[in-house]
């Protein structure tokens, strides 16, 4: 059982080793057999960063994800709260609603989403960005933390009332200490769902200032479908290591909630 727990874990890892390794290959290795770059180079790293914009994508991008996560978050908080311990035919299709915008493909919605966006003035700017990423990532968020709000025992709110506690402070001292861990997850899961995103960010941002890490790498391929593998690779693990450090910090975070609520008056 651990090996072949161990094979698995080597079989996940071999795309990551792969990048490494290819962000450090000259072009006369990149197709070569092995790992181990024969004459290791940071040129690519130098060509992504400074020819390309990495960085600076990168920053709009953590900016953008980052934002529109807490955002995410402060809105579908109180809505499962009230979704959770508030049944009603109204609350019910509300979550039925929710289910269904989740079959809606992208490609139905860009046009009319792109004209309402210009009518307002939020074309080409960070800000639109982050309302279309909140909107998207709002019905999966609510629809999982009404589930965590759910599954805390409604037994807690009521010994907080007898015990003197007004709503604010069990929301405030009893839920949301035990809904660190569906915070973090459904917050990561925010995070990255606008971090990875390319569309979006594809038609609404024009500016190169403005520009995601997405969008930004997608300029290492050609139009004949040759991409500058070096530079992609170097640029890839570059986007890639923020989310790697967030769900490195934060995965202690997930199970730290989780009786925190229910010894706290």
């Amino acid at each position: 059982m651990g090996l072949l727990l161990l094979l698995f874990v080597v079989f996940l890892s071999f795309p990551l080793l792969w990048l490494i390794s290819t962000a450090f290959k000259p072009l006369s290795e990149t197709f070569t057999a092995g790992l181990l770059p024969k004459q290791p180079t940071w040129a690519n790293f130098n060509e992504a960063i400074n020819d390309l914009g990495v960085l600076q994508s990168a920053a709009n991008t953590f900016k953008v994800s980052i934002i529109s996560a807490l955002l995410t978050l402060a809105i579908a908080t109180p809505a499962s709260y009230v979704l959770a311990r508030r049944p009603s035919p109204v609350n019910r299709a509300v979550l039925v609603w929710i289910l269904i915008t989740q079959t809606f493909p992208v490609i139905l919605i860009i046009v009319p989403l792109f004209l309402i966006l210009a009518r307002v003035g939020l074309v080409n700017t960070h800000l639109g960005l982050i309302v279309v990423y909140v909107v998207w990532s709002l019905p999966f968020v609510l629809w999982m933390l009404q589930g965590y709000v759910s599954g805390i025992p409604n037994e807690l709110e009521e010994a907080a009332a007898v015990d003197g506690a007004t709503q604010v402070q069990t929301i405030t001292r009893i839920l949301l200490p035990l809904l660190i861990p569906a915070l973090v997850a459904t917050g990561l899961y925010a995070f990255v769902n606008a971090w990875n995103e390319f569309f979006f960010a594809l038609v609404l941002l024009k500016s190169p200032e403005l520009t995601t890490i997405q969008v930004n790498l997608s300029k290492l391929r050609g139009i004949e479908g040759l991409a500058r593998w070096g530079p992609l690779a170097a640029g890839s693990l570059l986007a890639t290591l923020p989310t790697l450090v967030l769900f490195g910090f934060m995965q202690r975070r997930l199970v730290s909630g989780l009786l925190s609520g229910g010894v706290k008056a």
